[in-house]
């Protein structure tokens, strides 16, 4: 494996002996797996897939819980999945593990001239609308959107196609002016509730209406999924209490009136 990014001055050796040392045993361990372990034979790039997902989505709660020795974890485990992908596209003649990280730092330092060329910024806003710049006429993409996989979470594809369009200059000016798209949305969504409109009427204006926020969400500097999952947890938190008081007093939540539930719930926003 090359361990300098490449010969420019500006480009520095990377030298950690440890971490070398650390990766090549995890090379080395894979390669055996690969020869001697019937279940690790037997994988392929497709039958790894579910499994990788997986592991994301339990690297992103263990972000959420502030659980940092599960993210080291969770880290070592998408690391094995690069590896172990790496190494049966081997197998195939495909590419090697050299090939995906030479690709990435390649990447990488065609998308930071403001480090290893001679473009100023000066924000991060900044950087993250020169990457879209550098995709189309550097990196040769045919679309802004093509790096938006229609595989990704609804919300997450909402906010990343937003993000990809704003990186070209194709975005509201001021933050009021989505604000009173958001409104509009409402006013649009509540017209086809009181007008009974169709199924289809209102999946679309619901949808206009939460595309409308994930954008508004950009220009406040909220993340729309962080934020989501701070409301579910806080729910479940009050949920689980409003559970746990209801057993107390020797009830089930099936048993009890509304109001008696609302009334442990205010509880629970105390708490």
């Amino acid at each position: 494996m090359n361990d300098n990014i490449n010969s420019n001055s500006k480009q520095p050796a990377y030298n950690s002996q440890s971490s070398t040392d650390a990766f090549q045993r995890l090379l080395d361990i894979m390669d055996r797996l690969r020869v001697e372990c019937p279940w690790d034979k037997k994988q392929t790039i497709e039958s790894l897939r579910h499994l990788t997902i997986e592991e994301v989505f339990e690297l992103s709660q263990a972000i959420v819980d502030e659980d940092y020795q599960d993210v080291k974890k969770e880290l070592g485990d998408i690391i094995m999945h690069i590896v172990f992908y790496s190494r049966i596209a081997e197998d195939r003649k495909l590419f090697t593990i050299d090939d995906v990280i030479n690709g990435i730092c390649e990447k990488l330092i065609i998308r930071h001239p403001h480090v290893f060329g001679d473009t100023s910024v000066k924000s991060a806003e900044e950087v993250a609308d020169n990457w879209e710049k550098i995709k189309l006429t550097k990196e040769h993409n045919r679309s802004v959107l093509g790096g938006v996989p229609n595989a990704l979470p609804e919300l997450v594809k909402a906010y990343r196609m937003q993000e990809k369009a704003a990186g070209v200059g194709f975005d509201w000016e001021k933050r009021d002016d989505v604000w009173d798209k958001v409104e509009e949305e409402i006013s649009e969504l509540k017209y086809e509730i009181e007008n009974e409109g169709s199924k289809e009427r209102l999946t679309e204006e619901f949808g206009d209406l939460m595309f409308a926020l994930v954008n508004y969400s950009r220009f406040i500097k909220v993340n729309p999924m962080d934020a989501l999952e701070v409301a579910n947890k806080k729910f479940r938190n009050r949920f689980t209490f409003v559970e746990e008081k209801a057993r107390e007093m020797g009830k089930s939540l099936v048993d009890m009136s509304l109001d008696e539930m609302n009334e442990l719930w205010e509880m629970a926003k105390k708490n």
